[in-house]
């Protein structure tokens, strides 16, 4: 019942933000909270549940918005962009896999980095396709049953509503029973090929998994932005979001969630009053790595427990004192 009554609290609270929020900047923070929020799940399928770190999904979540660009720069629909935006990502991320799955460790790690690196120089170098620098501009965003997009909250709740369905999807994968074997995989390779199970199909489906959602967050990047240039393919962004998995705690619903809202904070809001955010950012990760290094959400968890754990056993010698 407490945990029903915090989630219809929490839903209420998000859907009501931007009544509440007064200024468009922070519900514009609130959107980009969101939008990496699901990049972090979508990353998170990996890092989390299949046991496979990848530092090259800013390829996935930058063919997504490259697509949608070029097809709504060629004069397609809003409905046809989406399309060719998912088609495309998810054809990557079939050959982001099929290359990367020929090894594990380390040497996944360099395979999605370079897959990653490869498609920012054609993005950086092939200017005819991509204008450069330059980047491309879209001119609108979509306008879903009439609904015009153009404020910041009604982008917002467009956005919180993606999110919501992402959430729901990720909950039912995680219990679903590939979500179980898929963290099979992670937990025991080796017996679960020895129990019949094909060990790279399930990776191979993982990485499609992943790369549908980094598309679904690559496209609301572009709409929210209007904008896509290489600096979305680049390390960095990939980097950010596997530090956001990390910091909320891998494996968890809430962690890529809580990570993405504290990157993103810290590089928006933070920054205008610290010159050298990178700096505490750098100093928080270390603090979480040190002082909880299964992830701020775990963490949290761990240190209620205790707190609650030493005030029952203080009432308890009280109890038997004044006895």
């Amino acid at each position: 019942m407490r945990e029903r009554c915090l989630i219809i609290v929490t839903l209420m609270s998000l859907v009501s933000l931007p009544l509440w929020m007064g200024s468009d900047y922070y519900i514009n923070i609130a959107s980009q909270i969101l939008i990496w929020a699901i990049f972090a799940l979508a990353l998170n399928v990996l890092v989390g549940w299949s046991g496979l770190v990848s530092l090259g999904h800013a390829g996935l979540f930058g063919m997504a918005c490259y697509t949608g660009a070029w097809l709504l720069e060629a004069g397609w629909g809003h409905f046809t962009a989406v399309l060719g935006a998912f088609a495309m990502t998810i054809l990557v991320s079939a050959i982001f896999g099929a290359l990367s799955l020929r090894t594990r460790g380390i040497g996944f790690i360099m395979i999605t980095l370079a897959i990653s690196q490869i498609l920012w120089g054609i993005a950086y170098r092939w200017i005819g396709l991509t204008n450069g620098d330059n980047g491309i501009i879209i001119s609108a965003r979509p306008t879903p049953f009439g609904i015009e997009m153009d404020t910041p909250g009604v982008f917002y709740i467009f956005t919180l509503i993606v999110f919501l369905l992402t959430m729901l999807i990720m909950a039912i994968f995680y219990q679903s029973p590939f979500g179980v074997s898929l963290r099979g995989t992670r937990d025991q390779s080796r017996r679960m090929s020895a129990l019949g199970f094909n060990v790279w199909l399930i990776r191979f489906f993982a990485i499609l998994f992943s790369g549908f959602f980094s598309g679904v967050a690559g496209l609301l990047f572009l709409y929210y932005h209007q904008y896509v240039s290489p600096h979305v393919l680049s390390l960095l962004n990939s980097a950010e979001v596997l530090l956001m998995v990390i910091s909320g705690g891998t494996g968890t619903l809430l962690g890529p969630v809580v990570g993405a809202g504290l990157v993103v904070v810290i590089k928006n809001v933070a920054s205008a009053y610290i010159e050298r955010w990178n700096m505490l950012l750098g100093v928080i990760f270390v603090a979480i790595v040190i002082f909880m290094p299964e992830g701020l959400v775990p963490g949290t968890q761990r240190l209620f427990r205790w707190v609650f754990s030493r005030i029952k056993s203080i009432g308890a010698a009280i109890k038997s004192e004044a006895s």
